[in-house]
């Protein structure tokens, strides 16, 4: 049903983009999480957002196998689970695209 997604490790509850946001400390006046050396951890949030898209595809997956095979599932939470793993990648998709263009401009500017 869907191309997995090579990823880090789940997180706790809520949707990607609000454990992305919550985990970035950007709510909270600060820059994200600090390694020791003082430097935010971008890798690790979008490791974790990578993580979590993985799961919402996995479990949509098996929503969508166990609506089919017959079993005792509403079709309204089959269809919230597509949907949820739908929006994640989307918004995944989007901060690819945006990490592209800035990593162009960054490109263009040296030259």
């Amino acid at each position: 049903m869907s191309i997995p997604i090579q990823a880090a490790q789940q997180v706790g509850p809520g949707s990607a983009i609000e454990r992305a946001y919550a985990q970035s400390g950007l709510g909270q006046g600060g820059l994200g999480q600090t390694d020791g050396l003082g430097q935010g951890s971008f890798k690790d949030t979008l490791s974790r957002a990578l993580g979590e898209t993985q799961a919402l595809q996995d479990q949509s997956s098996d929503a969508v196998q166990a609506f089919l095979r017959g079993e005792p599932v509403e079709l309204h939470d089959v269809m919230a689970a597509v949907e949820e793993a739908g929006i994640a990648l989307e918004m995944l998709i989007a901060v690819r695209d945006r990490m592209v263009e800035a990593y162009r401009t960054v490109v263009n500017m040296q030259t």
